[in-house]
């Protein structure tokens, strides 16, 4: 009997799928090495549970065989060179713990989505801020101006009324 390897979450590039591939050779081995050793399990099953463990593996880390690489039960059959039927009806554990690592791997990319989307939209709203911060500025530095221009002209238009005759007012003629 031999140990089983397992990587750790810590080694350097695990991914979810190789994980998930990690965790199917883990539990394919111990399930072939209890077949092996049971007086009420026949010789082929652990052969099955070897083939079966084998195509999960592969479906696991994107190289499969005899398969169209989706992950389901159809393609783990096909790759495991064996009828869909023994995995339905016979290993149905090896079944439940496919389904239980193809649904670990799906989950993770709905949170992966939402949090992109997340930091895209929060990207986008300091932009604007920004921009309207900046607006803002602008608009007060108009109304500076603005009141500015109007106390010159003020004043243009009382020196003009005092002083020399030389300075007149344009007035506009109503059309």
């Amino acid at each position: 009997m031999t140990q089983p390897d397992l990587q750790t979450a810590d080694d350097a590039g695990a991914s979810p799928k190789g994980l998930a591939a990690d965790i199917a050779r883990v539990i394919g081995t111990l399930r072939a090495q209890s077949a092996e050793v049971s007086p009420t399990a026949k010789p082929v099953d652990a052969q099955e549970i070897q083939a079966i463990t084998e195509a999960m593996i592969r479906l696991f880390v994107g190289a499969p065989l005899r398969s169209d690489g989706q992950l389901t039960v159809k393609s783990l059959a096909e790759g495991a060179g064996l009828r869909r039927n023994k995995l339905t009806h016979k290993h149905t554990g090896l079944k439940d713990l496919f389904y239980a690592l193809v649904k670990t791997l799906e989950r993770p990319a709905i949170p992966a989505q939402r949090q992109a989307k997340d930091d895209d939209l929060k990207r986008r709203h300091s932009e604007l801020w920004a921009k309207h911060q900046q607006l803002k500025k602008e608009a007060a530095q108009m109304a500076r101006i603005i009141h500015v221009l109007e106390v010159e002209n003020d004043q243009l238009r009382t020196t003009a009324a005092n002083g020399p005759g030389n300075l007149h007012f344009l007035t506009r003629t109503p059309r």
